[in-house]
C-alpha cells in the first residue's frame, strides 16, 4: 500500500550571501524556501512516498510563493491556512576552510507562529496517513504553534499513526514563557521514533547521561511508546570538511553505522532533514541496519546540493549506501 507522511511545521525564506561572500560584503542573496519538517516531505515526495505539509503562510505573494514550491516539489499544500502576519527570514552566511558559517534568524511574530489551532481538523488532515513527523522547533516558537502540535500528535496516536520526532533543540527560540521541560516530555512521550543526542535529552527530557546507549535505554523505560531512537555525529575539521556517521538504537540493540569523510561542502543546512527523511523512508522499506546506513548516505549527499531540499533520487542514495558511482561523470 502507498505510504502517506504528513508534517507540521514552519517554512522560512532563506537569504544567503552570494558566492560565500560575508554578511558585510554582499549586495545580493540568493533565495530558497525551506523548513525542517517542509524539507523532510520534499525528500520523500521525491521518493515516491505521499506528503502533505502542515503550515500557515501570510496571505500575500511571498507566502503564495512559498506554497507554489512545495506543491512544484510534489508535496501536497491542502490544509496549509494563509493567514495576516509575515514570512519568516533566516539569513545565512555560508563558512569555508576555517571560516564558520553564520545564520541570522528573523522569524518572530510570524504567521505560522500566530495560526488559531481550531483552524485544523487533525482526524480529516490524518486520514489515511501511516506517518506523522514533528520537530522540537514548532512547540518553541509559540503557545499557539505548541498547541498544534500537540493536537496533531495527539489525533496521530488515537488513529495509531506512526509518529517522529527530530527533537532538535533550539534554546533561543524558547521566548513565550515556557521551557522545553514545560512541553516537549507530554509531545515525545507519543512519540514512536525519534531523533536527538544527549544535549536533546538532557534539555527536552530531563535525562542526563554520558552514553547514547545508556540514554536510549532510559528514554525507553520511562516512555514505552518509544522504539527506535537514532542521531548522527559529525567531526568538524574545517566548514568545507566534515566527518558524518549515525547510530541506531532499536530493541535494546545499538547499530552503527560506517563514517563517510566529505570535504569539499557546498551547503550543510538541511543535513539533518535529509538524515530524517532517509530514516522513515529506510524505516518503511527497510531492515534496521540498512534503514541508519540509507539516511546517512542520503545526509552526505544534501552536503552536496546548494538549498535546503536534498534534490536527490532512491537510486543515487542507495549507490552511495553501495559504493557505487561515488563522483563520477555519468553519461
Amino acid at each position: 500500500m502507498k505510504k502517506r507522511v504528513v508534517t507540521l511545521g514552519e517554512v522560512l525564506m532563506r537569504l544567503t550571501t552570494a558566492l560565500n561572500e560575508r554578511f558585510e560584503q554582499s549586495n545580493s542573496y540568493n533565495i530558497h524556501f525551506g523548513g525542517t519538517e517542509a524539507n523532510v516531505a520534499l525528500s520523500l515526495a521525491r521518493w515516491d512516498v505521499t506528503t502533505c505539509h502542515i503550515s500557515g503562510f501570510p496571505d500575500n505573494a511571498i507566502g503564495k510563493t512559498a506554497c507554489a514550491y512545495l506543491k512544484k516539489s510534489g508535496v501536497h499544500t491542502d490544509y496549509i491556512k494563509f493567514t495576516e502576519g509575515r514570512m519568516g527570514l533566516y539569513f545565512l552566511e555560508n563558512g569555508v576552510m576555517q571560516r564558520s558559517s553564520k545564520i541570522i534568524y528573523d522569524r518572530f511574530h510570524s504567521a505560522f507562529s500566530q495560526l488559531d489551532p481550531s483552524l485544523f481538523n487533525w482526524n480529516e488532515i490524518l486520514k489515511d496517513a501511516n506517518w506523522f513527523h514533528w520537530t522540537g522547533i514548532t512547540p518553541a516558537i509559540s503557545a499557539s504553534a505548541a498547541q498544534i502540535c500537540l493536537d496533531a500528535i495527539t489525533a496521530a496516536q488515537k488513529l495509531g499513526i506512526t509518529i517522529s520526532s527530530d527533537i532538535n533543540y533550539r534554546r533561543n527560540l524558547w521566548q513565550y514563557g515556557k521551557s522545553p521541560l514545560d512541553i516537549m516530555p507530554d509531545l515525545i512521550s507519543k512519540s514512536n521514533v525519534i531523533v536527538g543526542g544527549l544535549t536533546d535529552f538532557k534539555n527536552c527530557l530531563n535525562i542526563l547521561e554520558d552514553s547514547f546507549q545508556e540514554a536510549c535505554k532510559k528514554i525507553q523505560k520511562q516512555y514505552p511508546n518509544i522504539h527506535t531512537i537514532s542521531n548522527t555525529s559529525r567531526e568538524i575539521i574545517s566548514a568545507s570538511h566534515n566527518k558524518l556517521s549515525a547510530v541506531l538504537w532499536k530493541n535494546n540493540t545499538l547499530y552503527n553505522s560506517q563514517t563517510y569523510d566529505m570535504q569539499s561542502i557546498v551547503d550543510r543546512i538541511g543535513g539533518g532533514d535529509a538524515f530524517m527523511a532517509g530514516l522513515i523512508y529506510g524505516l518503511m522499506h527497510k531492515e534496521n541496519t540498512e534503514a541508519l546506513e540509507f539516511a546517512l548516505a542520503s545526509s552526505v549527499l544534501k552536503h552536496g546540493i546548494t538549498g535546503d531540499a536534498n534534490l536527490v533520487s532512491v537510486e543515487e542514495v542507495e549507490q552511495i549506501v553501495n559504493g557505487n558511482n561515488i563522483g563520477r561523470l555519468l553519461r
